[in-house]
């Protein structure tokens, strides 16, 4: 079978949009696709599949309109949907349309319309962000490390034990109020690391694992 060709999709591309009412030209200046109406412009980039390059090509072309398309070949099979649907999703995020083409019989199918890019934002991931960058003393870690990081509450952690090392058990106020972590008592009954355990009500020493943390 013969290798499939970004020029097989032109055809079918220019009779769907033709037929909504455009003038269609292809290879003007760095698009693909450009279809006029009126003061309507709209930019159509073909791949023979969906790729890093095509994104980004489409992406670029958000500086000449906000009608931006992808056009690839029709998905085969279960397996091809699934990663078809994926990279639809990846296009609305980048606000970007998207075609299909079955070449067999020309058929455009409208999977996405385009919109202007605008990322969404989430404020409580931007707190929590925040927050750690708060609360963690110093600059700790290498930046682009896959290894172990030094976090916010393990900085707090390793304080409240190095307290613990030197004054033995103590109440959980007390050890707030001494080391800054306002949430000692919280963290000692948590227990994450294993270094700490409860004495009695509100008070709590290092455990095994933890005076051996501290050197002892």
């Amino acid at each position: 079978m013969a290798r499939l060709r970004e020029t097989d999709l032109y055809p079918p591309v220019k009779a769907h949009l033709e037929a909504a009412g455009y003038t269609v030209k292809a290879e003007v200046g760095p698009a693909d696709v450009i279809a006029v109406a009126g003061d309507d412009v709209l930019v159509v980039e073909l791949k023979a599949g969906f790729s890093l390059t095509l994104l980004q090509q489409a992406v670029a072309r958000q500086a000449i309109t906000d009608a931006v398309y992808v056009a690839v070949p029709r998905w085969q099979g279960r397996a091809g949907w699934k990663a078809f649907k994926g990279n639809i999703g990846l296009c609305r995020r980048l606000g970007l349309g998207v075609l299909s083409v079955r070449l067999d019989d020309g058929f455009v199918q409208v999977h996405a319309e385009p919109v202007p890019f605008r990322p969404r934002k989430s404020p409580k991931r931007k707190a929590r962000l925040l927050g750690e960058f708060a609360r963690r003393d110093g600059d700790p870690n290498t930046g682009g490390t896959r290894g172990k990081v030094m976090t916010a509450y393990r900085q707090e952690a390793e304080r409240i034990a190095a307290y613990l090392a030197e004054r033995g058990a103590s109440r959980g106020a007390e050890v707030a109020r001494a080391t800054g972590v306002a949430r000692a008592t919280e963290m000692m009954r948590a227990n994450h690391y294993g270094w700490f355990e409860r004495v009695s009500t509100g008070v709590y020493q290092l455990s095994d694992q933890g005076r051996r943390l501290a050197g002892d």
